[in-house]
């Protein structure tokens, strides 16, 4: 049926028996009516509000006695999942109902806002992994660690352990502003323009636990860096605040709004704006209140900041920023230049106080707790008592002298953390996987490693001329980023050639976030039927590679050649 315009405004007339169009769920458009039973429960009881239940109820009467809302709803408010029962193939995933693939263990999420850690707290979390999450942790690729095969029964003594030095997980999970990314090198780098520290405390210590915040229309990521390598993956967050010079107000931040990636991958944008160092928490408050007011709640997967975004656009977003949350409108400011040094911070380098700080790579964030506590004693030993994650699932020791860097180096290479790893050993990254996640289909972390083990033998014939990154995910959902990655795997079942099916990837190539390597984000190219079994990852990433070097133009990097090569080129 076609629209008719009339005369006098040239605007559609809906035809008879069209219905109006569903309403969003925009608590300030549409009311606070939900209109679905995740926002329903969210309104009846909020997720700050079960840990009452599990201090005093759940973690005396065990896993069974857990209300099934609480269970897969308002646990996250506190950064509990179930974990995924051993031996439930990826096939099963998208088939089986979430209690038939849990198991009655916990993934716990410490909450470590701009990766900022002394030896006692890193201590504290390794003694909390051996103790009660059978020696397992992960660095993450938002700063956290994660634990595993947590009992309910044990979480008081856990919260009780983390707090006792200044940690916890509130909002680590939830729909809720979770994590706050920050430089690792913030307060230390020599070249960094401005320490975004008071910034970052300053929000976490207003606004995280707070139930004005504390139902979003889904979970909200936020980062600032003060440092010129851009190292907070600020081009994939809701918010993000980029150190810049204004030539007039002098060192402040530029702000990016609504990123994101998933399976519909959207980069942030700039909004034009400077905000000044004071104004942080006001700006952040605003967008994030923007989201709370505005967001999109009918459909969860239409629920994040990039779809109001998309929809409204950078100019309308700022004038309802400074117009309804911000006592003074934003003046206009500057991009930040192309990065000039990695963002990762792998490596020695030069402090402001002339000490160094030493940033190692373990492979794919996978370390335990036995191996926390062992860093938190090296650290110790040679004079350093600060650490910090990243956002690469790497840790920068921070303080050393001169004297103790090439000695804390081989203990900590001892450990199985290099300050100067390999190519792949450097920049690979991967998910949880199918080993604990309950939405994954695939291995993630063992696949990695092994696929490491084996790039580290075949190509030392070869010099690269930038690092070439490999992302690898367990499902659609791009944990490890692989949209932003110059390999990026996505994992899927295959047919085996034998009427059944064996784990693989569906493959991205060229993708990137601002670097020294490239001016501005990108995502990555996928080509038809490109995809690769677990079992022959080592052999493709070696072929791309070679392929790569043998085919680039002078000055051109993999994701420039990636995203102009032919299709036979990249298989």
């Amino acid at each position: 049926m076609s629209t008719k315009l009339t005369e006098a405004t040239d605007r559609p007339v809906r035809p008879v028996g069209r219905p109006a169009a569903r309403p969003h769920g925009q608590w300030k458009v549409d009311g606070a009516t939900p209109l679905n039973g995740n926002e329903e429960w969210k309104q009846q009881d909020g997720g700050l509000n079960v840990r009452e239940r599990i201090e005093q109820v759940y973690s005396k009467q065990g896993f069974d006695s857990i209300d099934g809302t609480d269970l897969h709803g308002r646990f996250r408010w506190w950064g509990l999942y179930t974990q995924r029962k051993p031996g439930i193939d990826g096939g099963k995933t998208a088939t089986l109902e979430p209690h038939e693939l849990e198991d009655s263990y916990f993934m716990l999420r410490v909450r470590i806002d701009g990766g900022q850690l002394s030896t006692e707290q890193l201590r504290v979390i390794g003694t909390i992994s051996t103790e009660f999450g059978r020696d397992t942790a992960d660095l993450t690729d938002r700063q956290n660690i994660q634990l595993h095969w947590i009992r309910v029964e044990d979480v008081p003594e856990i919260w009780r352990r983390l707090e006792a030095v200044g940690l916890g997980t509130t909002e680590a999970c939830g729909d809720v502003p979770r994590v706050v990314l920050g430089s690792p090198v913030a307060g230390i780098a020599a070249d960094e323009l401005i320490d975004p520290t008071l910034q970052i405390e300053e929000i976490t210590a207003k606004y995280i636990g707070d139930p004005e915040l504390a139902n979003l229309p889904r979970k909200f990521k936020s980062a600032i860096t003060g440092h010129p390598s851009q190292d907070v993956v600020h081009e994939i967050n809701d918010v993000a605040f980029l150190a810049v010079r204004h030539p007039e107000l002098g060192i402040g931040y530029d702000v990016w709004v609504g990123g994101g990636l998933s399976t519909n991958p959207r980069l942030a944008e700039r909004l034009g704006a400077f905000v000044e160092p004071h104004r942080v928490a006001d700006v952040w408050y605003g967008v994030t209140a923007i989201f709370r007011d505005y967001g999109y709640r009918r459909l969860r997967n239409k629920a994040r900041l990039k779809y109001l975004l998309a929809d409204w656009g950078v100019e309308r977003f700022r004038e309802v920023l400074e117009n309804e949350y911000l006592d003074a409108p934003l003046p206009d400011g500057p991009a930040a230049p192309r990065p000039e040094t990695q963002g990762d911070h792998v490596g020695v380098h030069r402090q402001k106080d002339g000490r160094f700080y030493i940033g190692v790579a373990p492979t794919v964030g996978r370390v335990s707790g036995s191996i926390l506590t062992s860093i938190a004693d090296a650290l110790e030993a040679h004079g350093s008592a600060r650490l910090r994650t990243t956002p690469h699932q790497k840790l920068v020791i921070l303080d050393v002298a001169e004297e103790h860097v090439e000695p804390l180096i081989a203990e900590l290479d001892a450990l199985g953390l290099s300050a100067r790893p390999s190519l792949f050993r450097r920049s690979t990254i991967a998910c949880t996987g199918i080993e604990f996640c309950k939405l994954a289909i695939v291995e993630t972390k063992a696949t990695a490693a092994e696929a490491i083990a084996e790039l580290e033998h075949r190509l030392t014939d070869i010099e690269v001329p930038h690092p070439i990154t490999l992302h690898v995910n367990g499902c659609p959902n791009s944990c490890a980023r692989i949209q932003t990655a110059d390999i990026g795997l996505k994992g899927q079942l295959l047919p085996d050639g034998n009427g059944g099916q064996e784990p693989g990837f569906q493959v991205h190539l060229g993708g990137g976030l601002a670097s020294v390597d490239r001016e501005e984000a990108g995502l990555g190219r996928t080509v038809r039927g490109l995809k690769v079994t677990a079992a022959d990852l080592a052999d493709y990433v070696e072929r791309i590679v070679r392929r790569f070097l043998d085919e680039r133009t002078e000055g051109e990097t993999f994701a420039e050649w990636a995203h102009g090569a032919d299709e036979e080129s990249l298989r």
